[in-house]
Formats: C-alpha cells, structure tokens, sequence
C-alpha cells in the first residue's frame, strides 16, 4: 500500500512538473545575421533571458531565436512554417530589413519597396491567424555616422517608414530600433565613428549594442507581452 502511495506521489509530480513547462509562453524571434547572433553568449536574446531571470519571470517564458545570416523579407516568408510556425509561439519579434536594404547597394539582390511590403504583410497575416502576437521592428543601421551621411540612410529610412505603417495598419506593437539607435548615436558618437559605438561593423552589434537592444525589446514585450 505504501508503495503505491509513494508511486502515485511520484506520478502526480511528474505530471505537475510537465504541466508547468509546458505552460510557459514561448517568444520567438524572426530575422537575419543579428538575430542568428543574439542568441550567442553575449547576444541580445541571451541579455534579454538574463533580464527575465534577474527579474524572476524566466520561469514563465522561453525565448526561442529563428535567425540566419543573410536572410531577407521573402526568406523569413518562405521558411515560416518549419521555423515559426512549428515551435508554436505566443508571440514573435520580425527584425528584418537590413540585407533587403544593403544587398542592393553590395549584391544587387535586395528586395524593392512594393515587395518588402508585400511580404511583410503576408509574414503578419500567416501569424495573426494563428493567435500570435506580433511586434515589429525597424532596421537599426547601416554605418554609425550621426550626420546622416551613411551611404544608405535614405533607403533604411525608407524602408523603416513602411514598417511603421504596416505595424500601425496591423495594430502591432513596434518597437523602433531605427529611431532608438539615431538617438543614441546623436548622444554618444561624439566622433562621427562609422562603426564601433553600438556595432563592430555598422551593422551587427557589439557587446554594448546587444546590451541595448535587449533593454529596447524588454521595454516593449514588458509593456505589452511579459506580465
């Protein structure tokens, strides 16, 4: 008798123990090189996980990073349903832009402005009819130089623009790395750096940038996501 007590005891924790984890709302974040980063020792997903813990809130979250290097609005699109949609996520951070805009200028293979759009709205559309929550954020920089004389300032802006609308027409939450990394470097690139302040290479970021960026997304998924 006794050891059928001690083994149903046993069951119900096992139970209890996978109900538990199984309840923990999943966080997903979508996007290129700099995501496929973050989630290295010192990346922004890794910073972002350290803050839940310092905070107590890791036992109620899992952040999963989708990243890789390279990869464009339309190949976020194309691999939506192994890398997303399968983890089963309640909520996903979509930070693309960057190669759609640089792989113009360095390759010839960036993605035009109708089109960015186009798939853009169909990546938020294939998510919300699953019930996932979206944010949206805008591509951070492309060179650190604060006079705006980066070679493409004028198309990041462009394409920083139309992700503000979509975020807007798709009630989704935005959170606006674009406008948050030209403050900072109006504040702190004294020297006009073209790299160095926030990233390595003006473009994927350095310890201090991750640093940021972990403290920008906190602020918006604590604000409409973490509880």
């Amino acid at each position: 008798m006794k050891l059928k007590v001690v083994t149903l005891a046993a069951f119900v924790a096992i139970a209890f123990s996978f109900t538990v984890m199984q309840t923990k709302k999943r966080i997903l974040f979508f996007g290129d090189s700099i995501t496929q980063m973050g989630v290295g020792p010192t990346g922004y997903i890794t910073k972002l996980n350290q803050t839940l813990d310092q905070k107590g809130q890791s036992k109620n979250y899992e952040l999963i990073g989708a990243g890789i290097g390279g990869n464009k609005v339309y190949d976020l699109y194309l691999r939506m349903d192994d890398d997303v949609l399968a983890k089963n996520p309640d909520a996903v951070v979509i930070w693309v832009g960057v190669n759609d805009v640089w792989h113009k200028r360095t390759f010839g293979t960036g993605t035009d402005a109708d089109k960015f759009e186009k798939f853009y709205n169909a990546i938020i559309k294939k998510l919300k009819d699953k019930n996932i929550q979206v944010f949206l954020c805008t591509p951070s920089t492309i060179g650190e130089k604060k006079d705006f004389t980066n070679e493409m300032d004028g198309d990041l802006n462009n394409y920083a623009a139309i992700i503000r609308r979509i975020a807007k027409a798709n009630n989704c939450t935005l959170i606006d790395l674009r406008k948050d990394f030209e403050n900072y470097e109006m504040a702190n690139n004294t020297d006009d750096k073209a790299s160095g302040i926030l990233t390595v290479d003006g473009v994927h970021l350095n310890d201090k940038g991750n640093n940021f960026v972990a403290d920008e997304m906190y602020k918006a998924l604590s604000e409409n996501f973490i509880k």
